[in-house]
């Protein structure tokens, strides 16, 4: 079993900055896929961004230049740094794991960022 853990969020001002954290236990390694999804109130859930195994990104156009996905695979964590940070970021943040192996696909139970404008 996967377990994730997401720490980090919290209010901020826009313009500022946040960055979260995804503490993985579990049977994760390093060669599965990680990623930050967010869901604001009303909508769907959509993704964030995603880091392979060699450190490939996939960032959503929203956020690009302005969020950074990273991974330390001694540590099994991924952190999200956020910056220039506007009230439509504002929603719950989720980390997602999934195994290559297998097709697994783990969540964390979500961290709320809120940004005031």
């Amino acid at each position: 079993q996967v377990q994730l853990v997401e720490s980090g969020g919290g209010l901020v001002q826009a313009g500022g900055s946040l960055r979260l954290s995804c503490a993985a236990s579990g049977s994760i390694f390093s060669r599965d896929v990680m990623g930050w999804y967010r869901q604001a109130p009303g909508k769907q859930r959509e993704l964030v961004a995603v880091i392979g195994s060699g450190g490939s990104t996939n960032t959503a156009d929203s956020v690009k230049g302005r969020f950074t996905i990273s991974r330390d695979n001694a540590k099994n964590a991924v952190y999200l740094q956020m910056n220039s940070l506007e009230p439509e970021d504002t929603a719950v943040y989720y980390c997602n794991a999934v195994s290559v192996l297998t097709g697994a696909e783990f969540w964390g139970q979500g961290t709320q960022v809120t940004v005031s404008s």
